[in-house]
């Protein structure tokens, strides 16, 4: 994409965005765009809802998908299934011209990267997991199922134009550093709190660039994993430039129209500059608490439970290299060997090349690509012993399983030895071959326009509005563990700290009956989601959110008085609302779907 003559320089995020926006200087608080792929995962049920809601017979973006995730069936998920919950994938999308990938495809992300994403384009989900699609050149933006409703229906969505801060890459890794360790090194810079200060300071989306002479060296599979980091950082997206690394992998996949060259204009501004050597990287894990800490920290230390591939940190490379170092070996006792091939490509590749063999032989069990699996509600970490898993985990809040996270190469060191160690203790590193010629048959995704016949079923119906016009008195509860509780009055406010934030953004199914979210920090992504939802968001200091804790309800002053603060038996308590520019018209109409119902 080139920038016409006359214009700013221009960041990849920006040259997207503004090639699809009637606003190419992209002034506002919030700009209108063009949208050219959606890819439901978490919520189908309920942004078809939303968008049959406005009206939607067919959606015209370039690529519609819906992953289907449950590949293990139990008599809940069939019931949810039948009863056609927000979480299910209702069998009619194709008829809307939305294709299902069906379970046993893979995980969304890699299957994704393989099958649909293409550079330069913007994509729309509710899977945070999906920002692995950024190693293609693609920007990928986690919204609300109220604003993937609308992008179906209409086509065009209102975003927060993002800030970008740069990550330079320099050096080439030495041997037995993956892709996980380059990215765990990442984390250990404090990405985190940059990209917080940033948007505290902005109220913008904060997007990763790659960029450095080391960028040619990395495959387009290791700059997925790279840019999968994004949500673990609180980053909305992250993007590598799409050079010919990028047209060669598209080649492979068969996809070579896809194609399209984009990189950042010189001189684009960045809000800061972070720069990595990446052969000063060593082998890293990040331990149970989220710490990022060299291997050798926890050398020695026993391990009860391995699990190679997931959605992220694993790519075919490494999936090879870890089968050939297991090759002859055997799984030590009181260790379980998991393995959950990212997607059914790399699956048959394993196979083709003997390498799904190999790992059988060494006492591996081989496990569904089930969406369960990366959040551990199945296959958890067990008790007493570590689990050492590849993919990145879901943020840390209370309840969540915890795991350490290292390379596939630093996995295989354990299963050979039961116990955390340095990859680099193998007496030399395995020379991988990734075969050109890939399997892309995509019998799994049905693009079926007339859909299944669904009179006898019930269809999908959306939320009930509930605009935000006068004055609220709402019950108080703290922490993301109630939520998704049945409501009482108007409702109820939410106080959370950060990371629990983070997480009621990115579980779209946890939000019935939350009038409102207080919290010292909310991204600025979560406050769009939450608004078009007809969910309000404030800002609160240390203090206030003291004050608020142990209150039973608290009273919320009408939109033009939202600054005003929120009245407790304690007295008042300042309280910066979040939204800004439209999305407080949004709010006032009951969400999205609210406003467009007032415009007829």
């Amino acid at each position: 994409m080139r920038a016409r003559a006359g214009d700013p320089p221009r960041t990849m995020p920006q040259k997207i965005l503004a090639g699809r926006c009637n606003d190419p200087q992209l002034r506002g608080d919030l700009v209108q765009v063009k949208v050219d792929q959606v890819v439901l995962s978490r919520a189908p049920a309920r942004a078809l809802a939303e968008a049959t809601a406005l009206g939607l017979k067919k959606t015209t973006v370039e690529v519609a998908v819906a992953y289907d995730g449950t590949c293990v069936t139990n008599r809940a998920s069939l019931r949810d299934t039948e009863e056609r919950g927000p979480g299910s994938t209702p069998p009619e999308l194709p008829s809307f011209n939305v294709q299902i990938a069906r379970p046993g495809i893979g995980f969304p992300g890699p299957v994704h990267l393989e099958r649909f994403a293409a550079p330069a384009r913007l994509c729309l989900t509710d899977d945070p997991r999906l920002a692995t699609v950024g190693g293609v050149g693609m920007l990928s933006l986690v919204v609300s199922p109220a604003i993937l409703g609308q992008a179906l229906a209409t086509g065009s969505v209102w975003l927060r134009p993002p800030r970008s801060v740069q990550i330079h890459l320099s050096g080439r890794v030495r041997p037995f550093i993956c892709a996980r360790d380059v990215a765990l090194e990442l984390l250990r810079k404090g990405l985190d709190d940059i990209v917080r200060r940033i948007e505290k300071e902005h109220a913008a989306p904060i997007v990763l660039e790659f960029a450095g002479p080391s960028v040619r060296l990395l495959s387009v599979q290791e700059r997925s994993v790279l840019a999968g980091i994004a949500p673990q950082i609180g980053a909305a997206a992250a993007m590598f430039v799409s050079d010919e690394k990028t047209e060669g992998f598209l080649r492979d996949q068969r996809r070579s129209k896809a194609h399209r060259a984009i990189v950042p204009d010189p001189g684009a501004p960045c809000e800061e500059v972070v720069g990595i050597d990446l052969a000063t990287v060593d082998p890293l894990l990040m331990d149970v608490d989220g710490q990022v800490r060299r291997v050798g920290d926890l050398a020695g230390k026993p391990v009860g439970q391995v699990v190679l591939g997931g959605d992220s940190g694993a790519t075919l490379r490494d999936m090879l290299a870890a089968a050939a170092l297991l090759k002859s070996k055997r799984v030590p006792s009181r260790l379980d060997l998991l393995v959950s091939p990212p997607s059914r490509q790399v699956l048959e590749v394993l196979a083709q090349q003997g390498a799904f063999v190999d790992l059988v032989a060494t006492g591996a069990r081989i496990i569904e690509p089930d969406s369960r699996v990366v959040s551990s509600e199945v296959y958890p970490p067990p008790d007493g012993t570590l689990s050492l898993r590849t993919a990145d985990p879901e943020p840390l809040v209370a309840g969540s399983g915890r795991f350490v996270v290292a390379s596939a190469e630093t996995l295989a060191y354990a299963v050979a030895t039961g116990t955390v160690g340095d990859p680099r203790s193998f007496k030399r590193p395995v020379r991988v071959t990734v075969p050109r010629v890939l399997p892309t048959d995509d019998v799994l995704v049905l693009r079926d326009k007339k859909g299944d016949a669904t009179g006898t079923k019930k269809a999908p119906v959306a939320s009930p509005l509930q605009p935000i016009r006068d004055g609220l008195t709402l019950e108080v509860v703290e922490g993301l563990d109630n939520a998704g509780k049945s409501p009482t009055g108007d409702g109820f406010v939410l106080l959370l700290e950060q990371e629990e934030a983070r997480a009621l953004y990115e579980q779209p199914l946890r939000r019935d009956g939350v009038r409102a979210v207080i919290a010292r920090f909310i991204p600025s992504q979560a406050t769009s989601a939450f608004a078009a939802e007809g969910i309000l968001c404030f800002g609160v200091d240390e203090a206030g959110m003291k004050a608020l804790k142990g209150q039973k309800t608290i009273g919320l002053p009408s939109p033009p008085k939202w600054s005003d603060g929120a009245t407790t038996p304690k007295g008042k308590i300042p309280l910066a609302p979040l939204p800004r520019g439209v999305e407080s018209s949004w709010l006032q109409a009951g969400g999205l779907r609210g406003l467009a119902a007032m415009a007829k």
